[in-house]
Protein backbone atom coordinates (compact mmCIF):
# COMPACT_ATOMS: atom_id res chain seq x y z
CA UNK A 1 0.00 0.00 0.00
CA UNK A 2 1.46 3.34 -1.01
CA UNK A 3 2.03 6.42 1.15
CA UNK A 4 -0.77 8.15 -0.75
CA UNK A 5 -3.26 5.48 0.33
CA UNK A 6 -2.12 5.60 3.94
CA UNK A 7 -2.33 9.38 4.05
CA UNK A 8 -5.88 9.62 2.70
CA UNK A 9 -7.60 6.39 3.67
CA UNK A 10 -9.37 7.93 6.69
CA UNK A 11 -11.51 9.95 4.27
CA UNK A 12 -13.06 6.73 2.98
CA UNK A 13 -14.59 6.06 6.36
CA UNK A 14 -16.40 9.41 6.38
CA UNK A 15 -17.88 8.99 2.90
CA UNK A 16 -21.38 7.65 2.31
CA UNK A 17 -21.17 6.33 -1.24
CA UNK A 18 -18.85 5.08 -3.96
CA UNK A 19 -19.45 6.17 -7.53
CA UNK A 20 -17.69 3.63 -9.76
CA UNK A 21 -16.65 4.00 -13.33
CA UNK A 22 -17.32 0.68 -15.06
CA UNK A 23 -14.76 -0.06 -17.75
CA UNK A 24 -11.36 -0.62 -16.18
CA UNK A 25 -12.63 -0.20 -12.62
CA UNK A 26 -15.26 -2.88 -12.06
CA UNK A 27 -14.77 -4.93 -15.21
CA UNK A 28 -11.93 -5.35 -17.72
CA UNK A 29 -14.22 -4.30 -20.55
CA UNK A 30 -11.44 -2.00 -21.67
CA UNK A 31 -10.11 -5.03 -23.54
CA UNK A 32 -13.45 -5.51 -25.28
CA UNK A 33 -13.64 -1.79 -26.09
CA UNK A 34 -10.06 -1.69 -27.33
CA UNK A 35 -10.67 -4.59 -29.69
CA UNK A 36 -13.87 -2.98 -30.95
CA UNK A 37 -12.18 0.39 -31.55
CA UNK A 38 -9.28 -1.35 -33.26
CA UNK A 39 -11.62 -3.27 -35.56
CA UNK A 40 -13.37 -0.02 -36.42
CA UNK A 41 -10.45 2.30 -37.05
CA UNK A 42 -7.95 -0.19 -38.47
CA UNK A 43 -10.26 -0.74 -41.41
CA UNK A 44 -11.52 2.85 -41.61
CA UNK A 45 -8.06 4.45 -41.71
CA UNK A 46 -6.63 1.94 -44.18
CA UNK A 47 -5.88 3.58 -47.50
CA UNK A 48 -6.45 7.15 -46.31
CA UNK A 49 -2.75 8.00 -46.27
CA UNK A 50 -2.64 8.58 -42.51
CA UNK A 51 -0.96 6.75 -39.63
CA UNK A 52 -2.39 3.34 -38.79
CA UNK A 53 -4.45 2.91 -35.65
CA UNK A 54 -2.58 1.59 -32.58
CA UNK A 55 -3.49 0.74 -29.00
CA UNK A 56 -1.79 3.97 -27.91
CA UNK A 57 -4.51 5.86 -29.77
CA UNK A 58 -7.08 4.36 -27.41
CA UNK A 59 -5.40 5.79 -24.32
CA UNK A 60 -4.52 9.12 -25.94
CA UNK A 61 -7.79 9.94 -27.69
CA UNK A 62 -10.62 7.63 -26.64
CA UNK A 63 -10.28 6.23 -23.11
CA UNK A 64 -13.00 7.47 -20.74
CA UNK A 65 -14.79 9.66 -23.27
CA UNK A 66 -18.30 9.25 -24.67
CA UNK A 67 -18.21 7.27 -27.89
CA UNK A 68 -19.01 10.22 -30.18
CA UNK A 69 -16.31 12.36 -28.56
CA UNK A 70 -13.82 9.52 -28.95
CA UNK A 71 -14.58 9.32 -32.67
CA UNK A 72 -14.06 13.07 -33.08
CA UNK A 73 -10.84 13.03 -31.09
CA UNK A 74 -9.32 10.16 -33.07
CA UNK A 75 -10.30 11.70 -36.38
CA UNK A 76 -8.81 15.05 -35.34
CA UNK A 77 -5.54 13.31 -34.41
CA UNK A 78 -5.23 12.28 -38.06
CA UNK A 79 -6.36 15.64 -39.47
CA UNK A 80 -9.66 14.08 -40.55
CA UNK A 81 -13.25 15.17 -40.09
CA UNK A 82 -16.75 13.98 -40.89
CA UNK A 83 -20.19 15.56 -40.63
CA UNK A 84 -21.55 15.00 -37.13
CA UNK A 85 -24.74 13.31 -38.29
CA UNK A 86 -27.16 12.18 -35.57
CA UNK A 87 -27.39 9.38 -33.00
CA UNK A 88 -29.96 7.65 -35.23
CA UNK A 89 -27.46 7.14 -38.08
CA UNK A 90 -27.04 3.54 -39.16
CA UNK A 91 -23.60 2.01 -38.45
CA UNK A 92 -21.22 3.03 -41.21
CA UNK A 93 -18.66 5.69 -42.03
CA UNK A 94 -20.59 8.58 -43.61
CA UNK A 95 -20.82 10.57 -40.37
CA UNK A 96 -19.13 10.65 -36.98
CA UNK A 97 -22.24 9.21 -35.37
CA UNK A 98 -22.36 6.43 -37.96
CA UNK A 99 -18.76 5.52 -37.08
CA UNK A 100 -19.62 5.54 -33.40
CA UNK A 101 -22.63 3.32 -33.98
CA UNK A 102 -20.46 0.98 -36.04
CA UNK A 103 -18.10 0.77 -33.07
CA UNK A 104 -21.05 -0.12 -30.84
CA UNK A 105 -21.93 -3.00 -33.16
CA UNK A 106 -18.32 -4.20 -32.99
CA UNK A 107 -18.48 -4.01 -29.18
CA UNK A 108 -21.67 -6.08 -29.04
CA UNK A 109 -19.99 -8.72 -31.19
CA UNK A 110 -16.90 -8.81 -28.98
CA UNK A 111 -18.99 -9.03 -25.77
CA UNK A 112 -21.12 -11.84 -27.17
CA UNK A 113 -18.08 -13.79 -28.33
CA UNK A 114 -15.87 -13.36 -25.25
CA UNK A 115 -18.06 -12.21 -22.32
CA UNK A 116 -16.61 -10.34 -19.36
CA UNK A 117 -16.03 -10.94 -15.64
CA UNK A 118 -15.48 -8.43 -12.83
CA UNK A 119 -12.00 -7.86 -11.49
CA UNK A 120 -11.74 -10.12 -8.41
CA UNK A 121 -10.32 -7.31 -6.27
CA UNK A 122 -13.05 -4.91 -7.36
CA UNK A 123 -15.73 -7.49 -6.63
CA UNK A 124 -14.29 -8.04 -3.16
CA UNK A 125 -14.20 -4.29 -2.53
CA UNK A 126 -17.76 -3.79 -3.82
CA UNK A 127 -19.02 -6.57 -1.54
CA UNK A 128 -17.15 -5.13 1.45
CA UNK A 129 -18.46 -1.61 0.74
CA UNK A 130 -22.06 -2.80 0.57
CA UNK A 131 -21.63 -4.88 3.73
CA UNK A 132 -20.23 -1.79 5.48
CA UNK A 133 -23.34 0.22 4.58
CA UNK A 134 -22.07 2.39 1.74
CA UNK A 135 -24.31 3.25 -1.18
CA UNK A 136 -22.98 2.54 -4.66
CA UNK A 137 -23.60 3.70 -8.22
CA UNK A 138 -22.10 3.18 -11.66
CA UNK A 139 -21.17 6.21 -13.75
CA UNK A 140 -20.05 5.25 -17.24
CA UNK A 141 -19.69 6.99 -20.58
CA UNK A 142 -20.65 3.72 -22.25
CA UNK A 143 -24.14 3.10 -23.60
CA UNK A 144 -23.51 -0.59 -22.92
CA UNK A 145 -23.22 -0.35 -19.15
CA UNK A 146 -26.28 -2.46 -18.34
CA UNK A 147 -25.38 -5.33 -20.73
CA UNK A 148 -21.83 -5.34 -19.33
CA UNK A 149 -23.05 -5.40 -15.73
CA UNK A 150 -25.44 -8.22 -16.59
CA UNK A 151 -22.70 -10.19 -18.35
CA UNK A 152 -20.48 -9.72 -15.30
CA UNK A 153 -23.24 -10.88 -12.93
CA UNK A 154 -23.31 -7.70 -10.82
CA UNK A 155 -26.25 -5.76 -12.27
CA UNK A 156 -28.30 -6.41 -9.13
CA UNK A 157 -25.77 -4.56 -6.95
CA UNK A 158 -26.63 -1.16 -8.44
CA UNK A 159 -29.92 0.70 -8.21
CA UNK A 160 -28.36 3.83 -9.73
CA UNK A 161 -26.65 3.66 -13.13
CA UNK A 162 -25.80 6.85 -14.99
CA UNK A 163 -24.47 5.78 -18.36
CA UNK A 164 -24.26 7.16 -21.86
CA UNK A 165 -27.95 6.52 -22.47
CA UNK A 166 -28.96 8.47 -19.36
CA UNK A 167 -26.56 11.28 -20.21
CA UNK A 168 -28.01 11.59 -23.71
CA UNK A 169 -31.61 11.50 -22.46
CA UNK A 170 -30.95 14.15 -19.81
CA UNK A 171 -28.58 16.31 -21.84
CA UNK A 172 -25.65 15.77 -19.50
CA UNK A 173 -22.15 16.48 -20.82
CA UNK A 174 -19.78 13.54 -20.55
CA UNK A 175 -16.50 13.21 -18.73
CA UNK A 176 -14.27 15.16 -18.09
CA UNK A 177 -17.28 17.31 -17.12
CA UNK A 178 -18.46 16.27 -13.64
CA UNK A 179 -22.18 16.31 -14.46
CA UNK A 180 -22.78 12.56 -14.73
CA UNK A 181 -21.11 11.94 -11.40
CA UNK A 182 -23.08 14.80 -9.83
CA UNK A 183 -26.28 13.27 -11.21
CA UNK A 184 -25.47 9.90 -9.64
CA UNK A 185 -24.90 11.56 -6.27
CA UNK A 186 -28.23 13.36 -6.63
CA UNK A 187 -30.06 10.12 -7.44
CA UNK A 188 -28.57 8.59 -4.29
CA UNK A 189 -29.84 11.58 -2.30
CA UNK A 190 -26.32 12.74 -1.48
CA UNK A 191 -24.06 15.70 -2.13
CA UNK A 192 -20.84 15.31 -4.14
CA UNK A 193 -18.86 15.93 -0.96
CA UNK A 194 -20.36 12.75 0.53
CA UNK A 195 -19.25 10.59 -2.41
CA UNK A 196 -16.02 8.95 -3.54
CA UNK A 197 -15.32 8.84 -7.27
CA UNK A 198 -13.45 5.71 -8.40
CA UNK A 199 -11.82 6.01 -11.83
CA UNK A 200 -9.06 4.61 -14.02
CA UNK A 201 -9.07 7.22 -16.81
CA UNK A 202 -7.73 10.77 -16.97
CA UNK A 203 -11.09 12.19 -18.03
CA UNK A 204 -12.95 10.53 -15.16
CA UNK A 205 -10.40 11.58 -12.57
CA UNK A 206 -10.66 15.14 -13.85
CA UNK A 207 -14.45 14.94 -13.52
CA UNK A 208 -14.10 13.93 -9.88
CA UNK A 209 -11.60 16.70 -9.24
CA UNK A 210 -13.66 19.41 -10.89
CA UNK A 211 -16.90 18.30 -9.24
CA UNK A 212 -15.63 18.84 -5.70
CA UNK A 213 -16.30 15.27 -4.65
CA UNK A 214 -15.23 14.07 -1.23
CA UNK A 215 -12.41 11.94 -2.60
CA UNK A 216 -11.10 10.78 -5.96
CA UNK A 217 -9.57 7.31 -6.11
CA UNK A 218 -7.53 6.35 -9.15
CA UNK A 219 -7.13 2.71 -10.15
CA UNK A 220 -3.97 2.25 -12.17
CA UNK A 221 -4.72 -0.27 -14.90
CA UNK A 222 -1.86 0.97 -17.04
CA UNK A 223 -2.28 4.73 -17.34
CA UNK A 224 0.33 5.31 -14.64
CA UNK A 225 0.01 6.28 -10.99
CA UNK A 226 1.71 9.66 -11.34
CA UNK A 227 -0.42 10.54 -14.35
CA UNK A 228 -3.59 9.82 -12.36
CA UNK A 229 -2.30 11.89 -9.45
CA UNK A 230 -1.49 14.73 -11.84
CA UNK A 231 -5.05 14.59 -13.20
CA UNK A 232 -6.52 14.99 -9.72
CA UNK A 233 -6.62 11.60 -7.99
CA UNK A 234 -5.90 11.76 -4.26
CA UNK A 235 -5.40 8.01 -3.85
CA UNK A 236 -4.00 5.65 -6.47
CA UNK A 237 -4.07 1.87 -6.08
CA UNK A 238 -3.34 -1.01 -8.40
CA UNK A 239 -6.37 -2.93 -7.14
CA UNK A 240 -9.36 -1.82 -5.09
CA UNK A 241 -9.05 -4.61 -2.55
CA UNK A 242 -6.09 -2.65 -1.15
CA UNK A 243 -8.66 -0.25 0.33
CA UNK A 244 -10.89 -2.79 2.09
CA UNK A 245 -9.15 -2.30 5.48
CA UNK A 246 -9.98 1.43 5.32
CA UNK A 247 -13.75 0.88 5.10
CA UNK A 248 -15.70 1.72 8.22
Amino acid sequence: MTDTVIRDQSRLATARAFLFDLDGVLTPTVVVHMRAWSRLFSSYLAGLGVDDYTDDDYYLHIDGKPRFDGVLSLLASRGLSLPDGSPADEPGDATAWALGNRKNAEFATELAENGVAPYPGSLDFLTAALDAGYQVAVVSSSRNAVPVLEAAGIRDRFEVIVDGLVAAAEGLPGKPAPDTYARAAELLGLTPAECVVVEDAHSGVQAGRDGDFGLVVGVDRGVGAQELLDSGAEIVVEDLDELIPALR
